[in-house]
Parts: structure tokens; sequence; C-alpha cells
């Protein structure tokens, strides 16, 4: 890979995007990369690190690119699609941002499980500013993640938000100094890595379901973990713990 650099753990995979010369900017080749890192996360699940590089997240996505895309390229819908497919992971995903997270930046980190961030973050939707919109997701997932009044501040007013205001907000869970962010973000894949990574993943998609999926959702779902081998064993291990 030429534009992310990859690290493989047995239980999460830390993605670094690495293009230093466009401030991590997201191109199609990067596009294609994380395809790459999703069709492997698809097949062998594991929780997913995104990090930056050089104090930065991610730029934007790659104006000389953007510049020069029409209609057709529109309804190709190319950072939408990764960023549907990076939600859509069965595992969860951990976006670790320092610095700018801007435009595409910032949907790459909207489409994130969880959000944990530096005192440098900057994070926002500056698109109308460059004459398009914010097509890859923010219209719709901004509004689920901050409200409605925020969201528009961001996207309509161009609104860019610091560390404070993104925790105040809860776009961030945690601060960190630059040089805690990637342990940081590697003690919450701990935690959620303690726990039954099956049942970790039927929680993430009941969770997305729709409205009118549940409760049949739940109880499906439920029904295959009563069945697993690991809720018998877990459940047998804290009852003999009560019984010390």
């Amino acid at each position: 890979m030429t534009t992310l650099a990859v690290e493989r753990r047995p239980d999460r995979v830390i993605v670094r995007l690495d293009r230093p010369e466009t401030r991590n900017a997201i191109n199609e080749e990067m596009v294609d990369e994380l395809h790459a890192v999703c069709a492997e996360l698809e097949s062998t699940p594991r929780i997913l690190l995104l990090v930056g590089s050089n104090g930065v997240f991610a730029s934007g996505a790659d104006i000389a690119e953007l510049r020069e895309r029409r209609a057709a390229d529109a309804h190709r819908g190319v950072n939408s699609g990764l960023f549907l497919r990076i939600a859509a992971l069965p595992m969860p995903v951990i976006a670790a941002i320092d610095g700018y997270a801007l435009g595409g930046g910032a949907e790459l980190a909207y489409a994130a499980d969880f959000r944990i961030g530096t005192p440098a973050l900057r994070i926002g939707n500056p698109e109308t500013g460059l004459g398009i919109i914010a097509a890859a997701g923010a219209l719709w997932r901004l509004r689920e993640l901050v409200g409605e009044p925020l969201a528009k501040e961001i996207l309509l007013a161009g609104r860019i938000l610091g560390a404070d205001e993104a925790l105040a907000a809860r776009l961030v869970t945690e601060i960190h100094p630059a040089d805690e962010l990637e342990a940081g973000a590697n003690a919450l894949a701990d935690r959620i890595a303690t726990n039954d990574p099956l049942a970790t993943q039927y929680t993430k998609a009941v969770f997305h379901a729709s409205d009118d999926e549940h409760p049949r959702a739940d109880q499906d779902a439920q029904a295959v973990l009563f069945e697993s081998p690991e809720k018998i064993r877990r459940m047998t291990e804290f009852l003999e713990r009560r019984r010390r």
C-alpha cells in the first residue's frame, strides 16, 4: 500500500493515513486501499483503528481530484460508498483524530463508532465554500451525532469545532495529549476486546437495525448467542467467581 501504513494484531488492525505531501487528503488510491482493508475485516472481523500522521488526521478529499469530477463521478459515490462500508464493518471502528479532520476527513471520522482526539483537533465540513456539498455522509450522520442545530452550523455556516467544543457536543468522547492519542485508542480497543467478539458484532448490528426491525432483530441475535459456547463459558466463570 502506498497511502496507508497498516499494522495487524490478533484482535485489531491499525491503519495510519499516510499521504504527508497532501496532509493525508483522501484520493481514489487511498479509497481503494481502504476498501482492501474493509474486505479483510469483513472476512476476519477485528477492531479497526484509523489514525492520521504528522499532526493531521485527514485534511479532506483530494481537491485536485474533486475539481476534475463531473456528474457521473458523483453518482459513483467514491467516498460515500467507502464510508458506508467502514460504518458497516462487523467490529467497532475507532477514529483517533489529531489536528485537522475536514470535509471528507470529517466524514471518515463520522463513519467510525468512536472518535477520540487531541487538543489540536479541528473538525468540520467547509464543502459549500468550495461549491459542493458534504455528500459522503455528513448531511445525515452529523445530525444523528450532534443534533440538528449544531449540525446546521457546521454544514451551512462552516463552523469548525475545536477539541473542547467537539467534546462538549460528544462528537468525540476523549481528549488525549498528541503523544498519548494512539495509546488512548488502543486502551479503548482493549476494553472492547475483553468482551465476546460475537456478542460485540451482534450488538453493533442490532444497534443499527431500523426501527421496524426491532424487537425481532434483538431476539434473533439473542437466540444465536444463547446457543453460543462462549456465552456458556463466560457465564459459568461468572457464577464460579461469585461462589468463591
